[in-house]
């Protein structure tokens, strides 16, 4: 996915802006940047690879290199970024959290009307160039912006750093967010709202759908008025976000718990204990362990002073092993127990698979597992929501394929292109149909568990407090557009 930070101060700004930058690392695994801006010297950028390393270790020895008290910094899981450019409007940097479906049509029409590319990866051509281009078309930042909104398929949220200011403008549907914190002599704009209280700053604003506005260390401008619609990613609260942040002054570990806490209560399982999968399924393990009436206990901890994080790893075999090493199971605690654990969501379930074969190896009793949405049954064409290519690696729809046992539904089978037909796919997506019970009971047979179960789409959409128009729930149900 990724994630940006920036700030404008009546002092230098780099110690608030690496710091701030490195709270939102757990969003991105690629790579890091940071730019700054200095009335006497102009625009400073550095861009570093992460895929090895951590952002703190990648940038702190240059430091003394940014100055000014202006800047923006980006975790990217794309290609390099900030892009730094000189045009009609002024010198600017851009950092961006965005997917672009139609990224090859839009290369294709920039060429064709005399724009070049000069940042390239792999042959491909940047995003962030690319969107720092349909800028630089506008008659003003907010005409540029809008062109981004009109041309864009997918969704795109951006930090521009001017001579002026700092200006920030978030996805036209709202699926990724900003929130706006100030403190005594300084504004940030950020996609983590943890990325503040160490800091001192406090949020004063949600940055709405489309809404585009310019900081200053002094004020706010609004720029453009936000839209009514919006589509806020739903997993934001269920698996990215930190359990400290707020999105739309939603905080991310009281949903969790309040997720929990629902599922817990219609429950009839009569287990032990109730753990979490660290870290997205510990807020919603405490909820569960309240609602279903049983203690909650750490029978899995995590180790994370030398294991990176599990989907950092280009390969995937190395993911598998890194996942396995960081997670260190509690004989103690499992032995001889009826178990429950929650966990934020199954997308492959390899790694469930293995865990679970090791829990019942280490004496668990029972093991059942509550997941804290529902079951994906759609790819997300919308953010970087994981490295999944086709929507047939998907554990549900290699599941949904044999079910229907009807290779002209899905021509390739399992690794091949995901076509069957919407209407099949909907009947699984309803939590009250045959089709669906029977989804799961294979699943959970694949898995190895005792029992397996999804939150419902209601009670995650009641957890989340936002109405469903709102949020986007298309990896469930398919409801979402650009």
């Amino acid at each position: 996915m990724g994630g940006f930070f920036g700030t404008i101060s009546k002092r230098p700004c780099i110690t608030d802006l690496f710091y701030g930058t490195d709270y939102n690392s757990h969003l991105g695994t690629k790579r890091g940047g940071l730019a700054t801006f200095s009335q006497e010297k102009g625009f400073f950028r550095s861009i570093h690879n992460l895929e090895s390393n951590y952002f703190r270790s990648r940038f702190e020895k240059e430091l003394t290199r940014f100055e000014g008290n202006s800047g923006i910094g980006v975790i990217s899981d794309t290609d390099p970024q900030p892009i730094m450019v000189n045009s009609h409007l002024g010198k600017m940097a851009v950092v961006t959290v965005a997917k672009i479906n139609n990224i090859d049509e839009l290369t294709r029409e920039l060429l064709e009307n005399g724009d070049h590319f000069s940042e390239m990866s792999s042959g491909k051509t940047n995003p962030t160039e690319l969107i720092t281009l349909l800028i630089a078309r506008g008659k003003s930042f907010v005409d540029g912006i809008e062109n981004v909104y009109r041309k864009v398929k997918g969704s795109c949220s951006m930090l521009i750093l001017t001579e002026d200011g700092i200006i920030a403008a978030r996805d036209r549907l709202g699926r990724t967010p900003i929130i706006i914190g100030q403190k005594d002599g300084a504004f940030a704009a950020t996609s983590e709202s943890s990325s503040f209280p160490n800091l001192d700053f406090d949020i004063v604003h949600y940055v709405g759908p489309g809404e585009i506005v310019r900081l200053t260390a002094d004020r706010m401008e609004q720029l453009r008025q936000p839209e009514e619609e919006m589509q806020v990613c739903s997993f934001l609260w269920v698996y990215y976000g930190f359990p400290t942040s707020n999105y739309e002054g939603r905080n991310v570990e009281a949903m969790r718990h309040t997720c929990g806490k629902l599922m817990g209560k219609e429950d009839p399982a009569e287990v032990d204990l109730v753990s979490g999968i660290p870290d997205s399924g510990l807020g919603m393990a405490t909820g569960y362990a309240e609602g279903l009436g049983v203690p909650y206990r750490r029978a899995i901890s995590k180790y994370t002073p030398t294991w990176p994080r599990s989907f950092m790893p280009g390969n995937q075999l190395t993911r598998n092993l890194v996942a396995k090493m960081k997670l260190i199971p509690n004989r103690d605690a499992l032995n001889g127990k009826r178990c429950l654990f929650c966990d934020d969501s199954i997308v492959r379930g390899t790694q469930l698979r293995d865990n679970v074969r090791g829990l019942f190896d280490l004496g668990a009793k029972e093991v059942h597992m509550r997941i804290a949405c529902p079951p994906l049954i759609y790819g997300c064409p919308f953010i970087n929501f994981s490295a999944s290519k086709t929507d047939m690696e998907l554990l549900t729809r290699q599941v949904i394929h044999d079910l229907e046992n009807d290779h002209d539904k899905t021509p390739g089978g399992i690794g091949g292109e995901a076509s069957t037909p919407h209407e099949i796919l909907q009947e699984y997506a309803r939590t009250d149909s045959e089709k669906y019970r029977a989804m799961v009971d294979e699943m959970g047979r694949r898995l190895g568990l005792s029992s397996l179960k999804f939150n419902t789409l209601e009670h995650l959409i009641q957890a989340i407090g936002l109405p469903k128009c709102k949020v986007c729930t298309h990896c469930f149900d398919g409801s979402s557009h650009c």
